[in-house]
């Protein structure tokens, strides 16, 4: 799943960290290995 809007906010699985997005770029947002998870949009 790629970034799409701004303001979605996504949550490593592993570790906890949370990101909300500033600038669309494309591309994944990737933490301890593996995808992160959009927990809002």
């Amino acid at each position: 799943m790629g970034v799409k809007n701004v303001a979605e906010k996504y949550r490593c699985n592993i570790c906890g960290n949370e990101v909300t997005v500033t600038k669309v770029g494309g591309g994944t947002l990737v933490c301890c290995g593996q995808e992160m998870e959009l927990i809002s949009s």
